[in-house]
């Protein structure tokens, strides 16, 4: 466990000291940052980022290169730190659509941010496996690692259950007594990885001290409330320039679009992307607490999928299938499978959710949700509360123009 702990937090530790040289040096297109990681797929089936090499042991990557082998067919696995300013804008369907482009060859993709423990994938020309196998798979090698796992760990399980006949079947854990945990993980969102990394630091060393000085005492660990203080400050900072750098990069290219009008689909979709953008600027502009930066965050995102939009029916090329960020927690990155029924008090609702917050529901446990000021961010009476960032069917981005950013 502590061997575990440590890992966590190296590799939450080298994220951060990477991102600065990665923005100081030579820029990339993403065809050329997807051509790059190709040449090294071509020679090695494992690609691991210069920034994760020393983070994840040999052995560690010795047993999923060999696990990943016996599968009887390519696999092409990349651990990489993703982050919105990067070439792939910090997301794992963009990188890995492009590199199997570049590779040119059948096979299954799969890519996890160095900094999370959630792999996405990708099959191509892959007959021996279905989307039901790899799904079941994944879902299972996530349970069976625990949350304090690092990528290598859960690859190396998925691949040997990928490897094993029939469908894996669900682990058989113990659920827990059903409790609010306040404090978000940011799994899956690059831009909140170093966040995360510093509350396993916290957490993991707490722990490791507390167990040994409240042993046979019966004491539980609390993080003390002026280094949570301190640690809140510092995240929020954190994300407001994360947000406004985004801000200013997607206007930028916004700007650069040709100007279109009328009812064409192209128009559609850069109005939508202007229109978030434009509500994105306000919810910053009104010096927002930790969920209206959020919030910001969710409209951001959506505004840069509609450009993607419009710049792919403007090429006469299909638009790309990205899915909504986590609902739960848009910090924890993007849904994963078909949307999940909530109930409660006699009200359904179908939200989209990452696959951890779809387990604890399982697990009839409580998500790790974005906290508010009293509880989940949706305890509170807001526009991100009663729309649930936007994924129960209303236009966010609409809302916030008329003014409902006022409770």
């Amino acid at each position: 466990m502590r061997a575990r702990i440590l890992l966590s937090c190296l590799a939450a530790v080298l994220t951060l000291l990477v991102a600065a040289p990665a923005e100081a040096g030579p820029t990339r297109t993403p065809a050329e940052r997807a051509r790059e990681i190709a040449t090294a797929l071509a020679k090695d089936p494992l690609y691991i980022d210069p920034a994760y090499k020393t983070a994840l042991p040999a052995n560690l990557q010795e047993d999923v290169s060999k696990k990943a082998g016996a599968l009887g067919y390519p696999v092409y696995t990349m651990v990489l730190p993703l982050t919105p300013s990067d070439e792939f804008q910090g997301q794992e369907q963009n990188v890995l659509t492009l590199v199997m482009d570049a590779l040119k060859r059948p096979g299954l993709y799969v890519v996890v941010d160095g900094g999370s423990r959630f792999p996405w994938y990708e099959a191509k020309n892959v007959p021996q496996v279905n989307e039901e196998k790899l799904d079941a798979s994944r879902t299972r090698a996530l349970e069976d690692t625990g949350y304090d796992a690092g990528p290598t760990e859960v690859l190396a399980r998925m691949y040997e259950l990928l490897a094993q006949p029939g469908i894996p079947k669900t682990s058989k854990r113990p659920s827990g007594p059903v409790s609010p945990v306040l404090d978000p993980e940011g799994r899956g969102w690059g831009v909140a990885l170093w966040i995360v990394g510093g509350l396993v630091v916290l957490v993991g060393l707490g722990l490791v001290l507390g167990r040994r000085r409240g042993a046979g005492r019966g004491k539980t660990f609390r993080i003390p409330p002026h280094v949570a203080a301190t640690v809140a400050a510092e995240r929020r900072r954190r994300l407001t320039r994360e947000t406004n750098a985004e801000l200013t990069t997607l206007g930028s290219q916004l700007a650069a679009l040709p100007a279109t009008a009328g009812a064409g689909l192209v128009h559609q979709h850069q109005q939508a992307a202007l229109d978030g953008h434009a509500a994105a600027s306000k919810v910053l502009d009104s010096s927002p607490d930790l969920v209206g930066l959020v919030g910001a965050m969710v409209l951001l995102d959506k505004a840069r999928r509609e450009y993607a939009a419009a710049v792919a029916v403007a090429a006469d090329r299909k638009i790309d299938a990205v899915p909504d960020l986590c609902a739960f927690n848009p910090l924890h990155g993007r849904s994963s499978g078909r949307p999940t029924k909530v109930e409660s008090d006699g009200t359904t609702l179908t939200l989209p959710l990452c696959n951890e917050c779809r387990q604890a529901l399982k697990r009839r446990t409580a998500p790790a949700s974005l906290p508010g000021e009293d509880g989940p961010y949706w305890y509170e009476d807001s526009v991100w509360a009663r729309t649930f960032f936007g994924t129960t069917g209303d236009d966010l981005a609409a809302a916030v123009s008329r003014g409902e950013l006022r409770r």
